[in-house]
């Protein structure tokens, strides 16, 4: 199995705060990584160790073969990763394309390098409508696709992604995802996110919850679905009904909810025998899917309060 990250036993202390734990976690090369967690769970903390911005004070972290903490190998860490953070890096008084190509010079590439590279943002970013715009003039989403260029003017094999979507409209969220895939697929980018909107962790290969500086999940969506959701089955019946009786069929305990009753079920494949038994009775049914939402809950539920000294 080859990793683009490895972390072992990551520690990081603010004084007597305790900010990661000892974490220990991989992302396979070419994933989908998703990295999960409240405000104050350690999660942006363990993201600037990553990408060399912040000194761990114990642990073994390897990215790209490259061992974090020497300075040449933070050095060689910083030329193969990109980061779009929430907030952007870019003049507000320069173009979209000047900002970028004054990016890409950053990194040492040749000219030849940089026209390359440039042609390569501007197709995955289609940067045709915004390159000569100052990025001032720039819509949120326009600006966001702009940050992503900046970030990944050299290639990086590993894209660094802080809540990228956040305060997007829909249709620039879809594009975002749309070129991330792109990059995923097309060229192997490693993908490690950060996220609120839990429907876009749906997607990744790999998902690790953290909660005041532990590990508290990881798995991948379906394997932390079926450990900490449900689907439900809806019911709507045709008049009143007795819900002891129907319970004692179903062999389910059957929660009202307004006008209709939910049960839960651990598959999809559950409710056929239960729709069988009471059809007769039933004005209409619905199975809803487990959602990741319900996952973070129940997992910080679940977790319960984790000592932060």
């Amino acid at each position: 199995m080859t990793y683009a990250i490895e972390v072992s036993k990551l520690k990081k202390h603010f004084g007597s705060i305790e900010a990661v734990k000892g974490i220990d976690f991989q992302v396979k090369k070419g994933s989908l990584f998703a990295f999960l967690g409240s405000n104050g769970a350690g999660k942006s903390t363990t993201i600037e160790i990553l990408c060399t911005l912040l000194e761990k004070t114990s642990g073994d972290v390897t990215i790209n073969g490259y061992r974090l903490g020497t300075m040449k190998d933070n050095d060689r860490i910083r030329q193969s990763i990109g980061i779009v953070f929430q907030q952007s890096l870019l003049d507000k008084e320069l173009t979209v394309k000047e900002n970028i190509i004054h990016r890409g010079r950053f990194y040492q590439l040749t000219k030849a390098q940089l026209i390359e590279n440039y042609r390569f943002v501007w197709q995955y970013l289609k940067l045709g409508e915004i390159e000569n715009k100052k990025y001032s003039q720039l819509s949120g989403g326009q600006r966001r696709r702009a940050d992503i260029a900046r970030a990944i003017i050299h290639k990086p094999s590993i894209l660094f992604l802080d809540e990228p979507t956040t305060g997007l409209d829909p249709h620039t969220r879809k594009f975002v995802w749309e070129t991330v895939e792109r990059l995923r697929k097309e060229i192997g980018m490693t993908i490690f996110l950060t996220t609120h909107y839990m429907e876009e962790a749906t997607n990744a290969d790999q998902i690790v919850v953290i909660k005041k500086g532990e590990i508290i999940a990881q798995g991948t969506p379906n394997e932390l679905k079926e450990r900490f959701a449900s689907d439900q089955l809806v019911l709507s019946f045709k008049k009143e009904i007795d819900i002891e009786h129907i319970s004692e069929q179903i062999g389910c305990e059957m929660v009202q909810f307004g006008d209709v009753y939910k049960v839960n079920i651990p598959s999809t494949l559950h409710a056929i025998p239960i729709i069988e038994r009471i059809q007769p009775s039933l004005a209409s049914f619905e199975v809803i899917k487990g959602s990741i939402d319900q996952v973070f809950i129940q997992i910080n539920e679940e977790a319960g309060d984790i000592n932060a000294t």
